[in-house]
């Protein structure tokens, strides 16, 4: 009970951050890995509680017509193909390779979080063409996000502006329909293989709700440099504490 209460406010939290700053897996992940669920089954875990966030997100943008299925289609299936082998490969990785590969992956995403600059307007002028950006960029973060995932929709929304010239706000829409494209190719694979904690999942995605409902409320009225310092400490916080229950320092 103590751990499902700590997932539901680590949730709650991430919903609230995610939805003002981004980076809401910098926190879900570590806290799902500190209450003691294996690797593979915490990384499933977090894909079926962040569906329902960035699902909720896409059919918000597609009923509000900020973004049409003709424009996103084609990118959304390399997406979901990307997600769907990055989600396989990873299968074949030890646990306890896992145990320590993603602390680390986390940390160097926390340090990215805090340090990169935020995305501008775009220039209007494409780096790549619409074919290499839908068959090498799209699918390459996408399969990041099949393997691991925390930060995949600030990717995808920082080179939607750097490579094809968007403007943030289209960068962003767009990213939020890619984003959930990766996270469903990845939950349907660990689904198949019985990765997920069923219990942990729902609990966290109420939090979620609750978390995104109070970030709407608060939209403009806060600093996001602040909640992406908050974001990086409250990662770092958790791996710190995982790392000494784990004996790292022993």
């Amino acid at each position: 009970m103590e751990s499902l209460i700590f997932l539901f406010i680590a949730a709650s939290v991430a919903g609230f951050i995610d939805t003002l700053a981004g980076g809401g897996g910098l926190i879900t992940v570590p806290a799902l890995i500190l209450s003691g669920i294996p690797p593979h089954f915490a990384l499933g875990t977090n894909k079926l509680q962040s569906s329902m966030g960035s699902g909720t997100a896409t059919f918000m943008m597609f009923k509000n017509k900020k973004v049409s299925w003709n424009s996103v289609k084609y990118l959304m299936l390399t997406a979901f193909a990307g997600s769907i082998l990055g989600t396989i490969s990873i299968q074949y990785i030890d646990a306890k390779v896992l145990s320590f590969v993603i602390p680390v992956v986390l940390l160097l995403i926390a340090i990215y979080f805090l340090f990169a600059p935020q995305p501008h307007e775009g220039s209007n002028s494409p780096r790549i063409s619409d074919a290499s950006y839908r068959r090498f960029v799209v699918p390459i973060i996408g399969w990041y996000d099949g393997m691991f995932g925390p930060g995949t929709g600030s990717f995808l929304a920082l080179s939607g502006v750097a490579l094809r010239g968007q403007g943030l706000i289209d960068a962003t829409v767009t990213a939020k329909t890619l984003n959930f494209a990766t996270n469903i190719a990845s939950l349907i694979v660990f689904l198949t293989v019985g990765k997920v904690v069923w219990l942990a999942g729902f609990t966290m995605m109420a939090g979620q709700f609750l978390g995104a409902m109070g970030g709407s409320l608060c939209l403009m009225r806060i600093n996001p440099k602040y909640l992406r310092i908050l974001v990086v400490a409250m990662c770092l916080s958790m791996l710190f504490k995982y790392a000494i229950s784990s004996g790292w320092f022993e």
